[in-house]
């Protein structure tokens, strides 16, 4: 009996939890902090986008620098691994946020504001193992990762 589509999918669930991880840390501190200083849409997002990779590309990174690797090329492997990964969770995470009705207005506060959060970076965890799955598949994306874990 093979295995390797079940292994595969675990381990593309397992990568995917691991940028959910990154992203929803980003995302939640950049509404926060963009909601609470009172900022647009646009803004609001651009810091929870930005904050998602740094923290998806922070929590990747921290495992390959203690594997021995420069930081430097640690940073290569963040990209490699999160890159296509966090893109894909936060276009559809956003997406999500801006298609409910007031989420964006809603103050930190507001059941609304929170749970549409969770709900669409639910959705975006969906969405997104399958991608994860696909390219672990083909070598890369959290494949690349691997090889640096002792």
């Amino acid at each position: 009996m093979d295995h390797a589509p079940a292994s595969l999918t675990r381990q593309a669930i397992s990568a995917t939890l691991h940028c959910l991880t990154g992203c929803a840390i980003g995302e939640v501190l950049g509404m926060v902090i963009g909601t609470a200083l009172g900022w647009g849409n646009v803004a609001t997002i651009v810091l929870a986008v930005v904050l998602a990779f740094v923290f998806g590309y922070a929590l990747t990174m921290r495992p390959v620098l203690r594997s021995g690797l420069a930081f430097k090329a640690a940073l290569g492997v963040a990209f490699a691994a999160d890159t296509v990964s966090i893109a894909v969770m936060e276009i559809v995470d956003n997406a999500v946020i801006l298609l409910v009705p007031g989420a964006m207005e809603a103050g930190l506060a507001s059941w609304l504001f929170w749970a549409s959060l969770a709900v669409s970076l639910a959705i975006a965890f969906v969405v997104t193992v399958p991608v994860n799955r696909w390219m672990i598949g083909r070598g890369k994306g959290h494949a690349v990762v691997h090889q640096h874990h002792h």
